[in-house]
C-alpha cells in the first residue's frame, strides 16, 4: 500500500527524499532531522544528500538486510510487522508496517538496499 507524505514544514516539493524518509521512519519532524543530518554531514564535511553519507548513517543506526526481493511494494509487504528504509538508484523511502511513505507511488521501483528500523 502507498500513502502521500510529505513532512516539509512548510509544504514544499523539494529534493528532499533523505530526510523525508528518515525523519518518517524515526517518527521525527523534518526540522530536526534536517538539523541533525545537517550537522552529522558538516562535521564529515560531505553534504547530506550524499549516497555514501546515507549509507554510513543507515548502517551506523539500523541493521542492513540482504533480501532477494526486487521490489520496494514486496519488501513493504514481507515486512508488515517492521519499519523500514529502502533505497533505490536515486531516492529513499520509508515503508512502515507495509504502507510506503512517500511524495509518489514508489512500489514498483527497484530496491538497492532495505535497512530494519524496527
Amino acid at each position: 500500500m502507498y500513502k502521500f507524505y510529505n513532512a516539509n514544514s512548510l509544504g514544499k516539493f523539494e529534493n528532499d527524499c533523505t530526510i523525508r524518509s528518515i525523519s518518517c521512519a524515526e517518527n521525527e519532524s523534518w526540522d530536526n532531522t534536517y538539523i541533525k543530518l545537517s550537522e552529522l554531514a558538516r562535521r564529515n564535511g560531505t553534504m547530506m544528500d550524499d549516497k555514501d553519507f546515507i549509507r554510513w548513517y543507515l548502517d551506523t543506526n539500523y541493521i542492513r538486510i540482504d533480501d532477494d526481493l526486487e521490489l520496494i511494494g514486496e519488501v513493504a509487504n514481507k515486512y508488515r510487522d517492521n519499519v523500514m528504509l529502502i533505497t533505490t538508484n536515486n531516492h529513499i523511502t520509508c515503508s512502515k508496517f507495509g504502507t510506503i511513505y512517500d511524495t509518489y507511488d514508489t512500489r514498483f521501483k527497484e530496491v538497492e538496499y532495505i535497512w530494519l528500523v524496527r
